[in-house]
């Protein structure tokens, strides 16, 4: 594969990993793959973070048919598997790994977490004991978890049915449960049936993206057995995070255990992104387009990397679009965020270079909201570009309430004005 893709280089401006492949071939070996070294070939697995743009860009992978069958991210993944299975995993891959355990200590801190993760000495001692880098701004803990709020609100049900089923995910129900609340506004204000269940866990990227596949397993198997049963019942399964839904749709059902592959390619076929639903029923008579308050002007739509590479649209860009008032500038440069790459000390820095175009971009347009999918990709505009995004489902919400952009900003106030 190293070979095919020295030959092509189509993908040299993604990451770090192809020119340094790129120039240790070209430099030290004249073109011969076969004296890499293992060390040099660990140097280029070790800086794939798994965004998936060289795939979504290759046009030699199973998906285009091609007889190469190549994909370039998973046998990055599968040596980093290989290689967990061999020598374990570190300290700080278990522990960024279970980000819902990660949580559950911090709800119990009472907010004493958030205040400490600001401290330069709990961030020094982080850094030297867990590897994250000391300057990162990480996702702040909410006091109650989505799935708790949704208990609360009536929202959770036992049975089986509805058209659709959330999968909120460990960001939304640990760190944004906003967005969780207003996805379910957008849909009831569509009569979108979507039902909210007790026990989904992790997706399981943070230990896949370490190659730890047994931890992934148990993640996933936990999520099969609570969402197959909805699935069966026929209701589609509507992941709020762009990481989050690839995992179900494209890597449960090749890395699952073998006794749950079958229903993994089942739960698979049933995953939507909240926007590509909505835009499903665009011309049945239940969509919504009684929007009551507008921000004007442009918004700036991030597009995210894994949703990229589902290639299923960006339909919540698409959507926004409908909003009187609204254009749109869409970007579509990696963040650089990457699961959890841009916390780690090795990662930091180089995470603001691959997001460097993305950061000034998004500064560039004169949109005065910013929009995109990913929650991780919105810490990273923040620290480094000045401002968050927010979720399409978010800005949807706001524009099906009065003045739901700030004061002024009712659609009616606007017209009489």
């Amino acid at each position: 594969m190293f070979e095919v893709c020295a030959g092509c280089r189509l993908c040299f401006k993604y990451c770090g990993r192809f020119p340094t492949l790129f120039s240790l071939l070209d430099d030290e070996y004249d073109g011969d793959v076969s004296k890499l070294t293992r060390a040099e070939t660990d140097s280029v697995v070790d800086l794939c973070f798994q965004c998936k743009l060289c795939e979504v860009q290759c046009p030699y992978t199973p998906r285009d048919g091609h007889a190469f069958q190549l994909d370039f991210p998973k046998l990055m993944h599968r040596h980093r598997a290989q290689r967990g299975r061999l020598h374990g995993f570190t300290l700080r891959e278990r522990v960024m790994g279970d980000p819902d355990r990660t949580a559950a200590f911090a709800r119990a801190s009472l907010g004493l977490a958030n205040v400490a993760n600001k401290m330069p000495l709990q961030r020094w001692l982080m850094e030297k004991l867990l590897g994250i880098h000391r300057d990162k701004e990480l996702p702040e803990f909410a006091s109650t978890t989505f799935e708790r709020w949704a208990d609360g609100a009536g929202r959770i049900h036992e049975e089986p049915g509805g058209e659709t089923v959330l999968f909120p995910t460990c960001t939304v129900n640990n760190n944004e449960p906003q967005i969780g609340r207003d996805t379910l506004e957008v849909f009831d204000k569509n009569e979108v049936e979507c039902r909210c269940v007790r026990g989904l866990e992790c997706c399981g990227m943070p230990t896949w993206e370490h190659g730890d596949l047994e931890s992934l397993r148990q993640h996933a198997k936990a999520n099969l057995d609570t969402l197959e049963p909805f699935v069966d019942a026929g209701a589609k399964v509507v992941v709020l995070q762009p990481t989050c839904s690839m995992m179900l749709r494209m890597e449960y059902p090749t890395l699952v255990a073998e006794e749950d592959r079958e229903r993994a390619a089942k739960v698979a076929a049933a995953v939507v992104d909240p926007g590509e639903y909505l835009w499903s029923i665009r011309k049945e008579e239940r969509f919504n387009q009684d929007f009551q308050s507008s921000p004007e002007g442009t918004i700036t739509y991030h597009a995210p990397c894994h949703l990229r590479a589902q290639r299923v649209g960006f339909r919540g860009r698409d959507l926004l679009r409908r909003i009187p008032g609204v254009s749109i500038d869409t970007v579509m440069e990696c963040s650089g965020h990457d699961g959890t790459w841009a916390m780690t000390v090795e990662g930091f820095e180089d995470s603001q270079k691959t997001g460097k175009n993305a950061f000034e971009e998004m500064k560039s347009s004169n949109g005065p909201v910013w929009a995109s999918e990913c929650a991780l990709a919105g810490i990273q505009f923040h620290q480094h570009a000045g401002k968050g995004a927010e979720h399409p489902m978010s800005l949807l919400a706001k524009a099906y309430r009065p003045d739901g952009f700030g004061p002024g900003t009712s659609i009616e106030k606007k017209d009489e004005e």
